[in-house]
């Protein structure tokens, strides 16, 4: 195996990464948020129509247009009104919201090979480019929900609009596009390495070298030294401090003599000295 270099990052977990669970999480709850949004005529409601009970209300979507009543569970929708439809903002918001579905699926279909859960790393770059197509398709849902509601009271109606109010549509369409647009922005900023690699769970080579192979601390070493104080104390020994610096030479010992051999005039010796 090829030894890695200093500048190298490398994951520690197999887990999948904190920023990409949470795009993973945010876009299909986004999209079910936006689809409710599209296909339910509560975009806008009108109460206090002349000419009829007090407890009947009109719904408007940018799909169907229904009836209903406060003290009753039936509803009567596919009412016709050429006028209201007929207005800019409902054909943009047609276009608009169901682009948005189909591009929130797009961009899962890419970011689900990215992010993987069977290789030891993501493909940063494709669940980077699925996470862009998902925050594109929470903009495409805030830009019609947004002018809807700017608009509000001013769309035409066939109905005539006394009282208006903000249907539940509307506040499902905030929420579904901020998740995706919270969900696919983080996604896409794994594209980079940043924050020293937190962003994608990683860290440099010589770190987890450093972490795992700690070096040891220099051994310090103390020398003694030559130069030991000298006591001030009061020596039982008579002799003067100065003489202590002097040298001092012992005697050699003297080797014994040599033993001496009594010999006889013949040159023998004695019986005694053997």
């Amino acid at each position: 195996m090829p030894r890695r270099s200093a500048q190298e990052w490398i994951r520690l977990s197999m887990r999948t990464p904190g920023i990409l669970i949470f795009g993973m999480v945010m876009a299909p709850c986004g999209w079910i948020l936006n689809l409710t949004s599209t296909v339910s005529p509560n975009w806008r409601i009108i109460r206090n129509i002349p000419d009829t009970a007090e407890d009947v209300f009109i719904q408007q979507g940018i799909w169907d247009i229904c009836s209903a009543r406060d003290t009753s569970t039936s509803i009567d929708c596919s009412l016709e009104d050429t006028t209201y439809f007929g207005n800019q903002i409902i054909e943009v918001a047609q276009g608009l919201m169901v682009a948005s579905l189909v591009v929130t699926l797009v961009g899962l279909a890419v970011a689900i090979p990215g992010v993987r859960c069977w290789r030891e790393t993501p493909n940063w770059t494709v669940a980077g480019l699925g996470g862009l197509l998902i925050f594109l398709s929470g903009v495409m849902t805030i830009i019609p929900i947004a002018w809807y509601t700017h608009i509000l009271e001013d769309i035409t109606s066939v109905t005539p609009t006394a009282t208006v109010q903000v249907g539940y549509c509307i506040v499902l369409g905030y929420i579904g596009g901020i998740f995706e647009i919270l969900g696919g922005f983080v996604m896409f900023i794994g594209i980079c390495r940043c924050c020293g690699g937190k962003n994608r769970g990683e860290v440099r080579v010589d770190e987890v070298r450093n972490r795992y192979n700690p070096k040891p601390p220099p051994r310090r070493v103390d020398v003694p030294s030559l130069n030991r104080p000298r006591s001030t104390a009061s020596s039982s020994v008579p002799y003067s401090k100065d003489s202590l610096d002097d040298d001092v030479s012992f005697p050699r010992a003297k080797s014994p003599a040599a033993r001496s051999v009594n010999t006889p005039d013949s040159g023998r010796p004695y019986d005694a000295d053997l």
